[in-house]
């Protein structure tokens, strides 16, 4: 037996809201904020204040959300793409709350300096793949990384990586001062 609730969640269904109207509104949200930022349009000038032309940005964020909502595919990716992010998401948080639990109440800022990098790069990872799970690229990527039973193809990638993090060792380097470089060089007389 069904609950009221998980009816109305139906209903919106079979009228297409999960698969028209909430992402016609995301991507409208989205590139409406990103041309209002950017100002690609130009702005105005009203009273001596410079405002953004709304009513172009508006109208290119309409029509560009309708051609995505027109394909389905893109919806779908859409779809997948946001609602993994949102556990990702989730995840993000549920981690940073037992980070906290280990900190005192006074510490403040939950993780800081290589730490907030490594996060970071965690989340960008779990992005990407999320992205390429959503583009159907899994399968086709995961069977060029076993190639077989022999992995030859992962044995290439981590050299290629390990002589990547050896060079960039060997190139990063501490900064040499000017004082220190004519110490080292010996005086002609």
């Amino acid at each position: 037996m069904s609950s009221a609730f998980r009816d109305v969640i139906s209903f919106f269904d079979e009228i297409g809201l999960f698969d028209v109207v909430l992402p016609f509104l995301l991507v409208f949200t989205i590139i409406f904020a990103i041309l209002e930022k950017t100002k690609v349009f130009g702005t105005e000038e009203i009273d001596g204040k410079k405002y953004t032309k709304k009513n172009l940005n508006a109208t290119a964020s309409f029509v560009i959300a309708f051609f995505v909502i027109a394909s389905s595919q893109l919806v779908e990716i859409i779809t997948t793409v946001s609602s993994y992010t949102v556990i990702l998401l989730m995840l993000s948080v549920l981690f940073l709350l037992l980070v906290g639990s280990f900190m005192k109440e006074s510490d403040g800022v939950f993780l800081e300096g290589s730490w907030n990098y490594f996060f970071m790069l965690f989340m960008f990872i779990g992005i990407v793949l999320i992205f390429v799970n959503a583009l159907g690229w899994w399968d086709d990527m995961w069977g060029f990384f076993r190639f077989g039973t022999s992995g030859e193809s992962v044995g290439a990638i981590i050299l290629i990586g390990i002589i990547f993090l050896f060079v960039w060792y060997i190139v990063k380097g501490e900064p040499h001062s000017g004082e220190s470089l004519k110490a080292s060089i010996p005086n002609k007389k």
